[in-house]
């Protein structure tokens, strides 16, 4: 029986594409604000898509899981860089408001996550004690519409920048993604801090097993 090729599975295929929309995005930003928008929000909604293909095809992997998730944090830091350079006025605010600390918090909650008892997603990490997180991940509409509103937020951020007189409800659904943005900046701090504690409580563990040996 041949080796499997984990690099050749159809979900990291659909991350390499999702990959390749992200830069084509950014490439375009400066230049081409609609095919821009398009290629990022597509490469988000196929998000949505791979990990339902690694389920399907039992293609999970630990490498497609990391992938997945550092694409979703570094696409949405390079949208606010990006946004900086629109509204320079409000680069200090994009640098320190929570979504850019919480990206920050994502990548280093999820590597926790993912090194806790060898954890193959930050999606598998011992929910049972928090409410918030535990509906978050399980709860695939919350997540689902969590997700949209954060990436949805701050395209429209920059879709109002190139458009001279925008229409009244765009501002009124600019306003709900932000709401929902700053909750899922909540929730990644929650998650920062459960997995820093899940992480602690290990090594306290197994420093206690190496005093009784």
């Amino acid at each position: 029986m041949s080796e499997e090729n984990i690099f050749l599975f159809v979900p990291n295929l659909i991350g390499y594409a999702r990959v390749v929309l992200a830069f084509l995005s950014f490439f375009l930003m400066p230049y081409c604000p609609w095919p821009a928008v398009f290629c990022y929000l597509l490469s988000a909604l196929l998000d949505a898509f791979d990990g339902h293909a690694a389920r399907a095809l039992n293609q999970s992997t630990k490498f497609g899981a990391m992938m997945d998730m550092l694409t979703d944090r570094c696409a949405t830091m390079c949208l606010l860089v990006n946004l900086s350079l629109l509204y320079p006025s409000y680069t200090f605010l994009f640098q320190v408001r929570p979504q850019t600390v919480s990206s920050s918090c994502d990548i280093t909650s999820c590597a926790l996550s993912s090194t806790i008892k060898g954890s193959s997603s930050h999606k598998t990490i011992d929910l049972s004690g928090n409410p918030i997180l535990r509906v978050y991940y399980t709860s695939k509409p919350v997540l689902f519409a969590m997700c949209a509103g954060n990436e949805l937020f701050f395209c429209l951020l920059y879709v109002l920048y190139h458009i001279e007189e925008p229409a009244g409800w765009l501002y009124g659904l600019l306003f709900v993604c932000a709401l929902v943005s700053l909750a899922k900046s909540a929730i990644s701090v929650v998650h920062l801090v459960t997995a820093s504690q899940n992480m602690a409580a290990i090594d306290t563990a197994e420093r206690q097993g190496a005093k009784k040996q």
